[in-house]
């Protein structure tokens, strides 16, 4: 069995080097930072990556024994909702985001994992959707690999500017964000 130890995201825009093989995953097993499968030759391959990095088609898989292996995501059911309306679109964003669901987002079109509830939503609020077989590669958020946070944790800043001094403070398993200056 190949063991992968660490990802090189987005490989195809650095320095192109040989690659062993591909995986084909779905989203949900993108999303998991330990998992096995097999590659498109019938390799055997053990994922042993840092939780929270969710792979995405084109990053590189390396192995112990400097092995590459491209990933691919997966075709699967997704719903894909479209408007040519910004303002409904930007509404279906708020709200769908309001949901932490995950999204592909584009030009007026989000895709997301079929859900009919969130399907009727989008519908009344004037999208029009349809589902298919698509890649779906969501959105990290904005928080993803820029040392910010994560729900189910606090944290705190503090900041000085001459006597000013500001703690800015995150609660996310109950969504509740506190300001004080002094």
């Amino acid at each position: 069995m190949f063991r992968v130890i660490s990802r090189i995201a987005d490989a195809e825009h650095q320095s192109p080097a040989p690659v062993t093989d591909q995986v084909l995953l779905p989203f949900d097993v993108r999303q998991k930072g330990r998992f096995r499968t097999q590659s498109a030759q019938g390799h055997d391959v053990g994922v042993f990556l840092e939780r929270g990095e969710v792979l995405q088609s084109g990053d590189h898989l390396l192995t112990e024994c400097g092995q590459r292996f491209a990933v691919v995501a997966e075709q699967e059911a997704v719903i894909e909702a479209t408007c040519s309306d910004w303002q409904v679109f930007a509404r279906a964003c708020y709200h769908m985001g309001n949901r932490h669901v995950p999204m592909q987002i584009g030009e007026r079109w989000l895709r997301f994992q079929p859900d009919h509830v969130l399907q009727e939503m989008l519908e009344l609020l004037g999208m029009t959707c349809c589902a298919m077989t698509a890649e779906f590669s969501p959105e990290n958020g904005a928080y993803h690999g820029r040392g910010g946070h994560s729900h189910g944790h606090s944290h705190s800043h503090q900041h000085s500017h001459q006597n000013h001094s500001h703690a800015h403070h995150h609660s996310h398993g109950e969504h509740q964000h506190e300001e004080h200056s002094h």
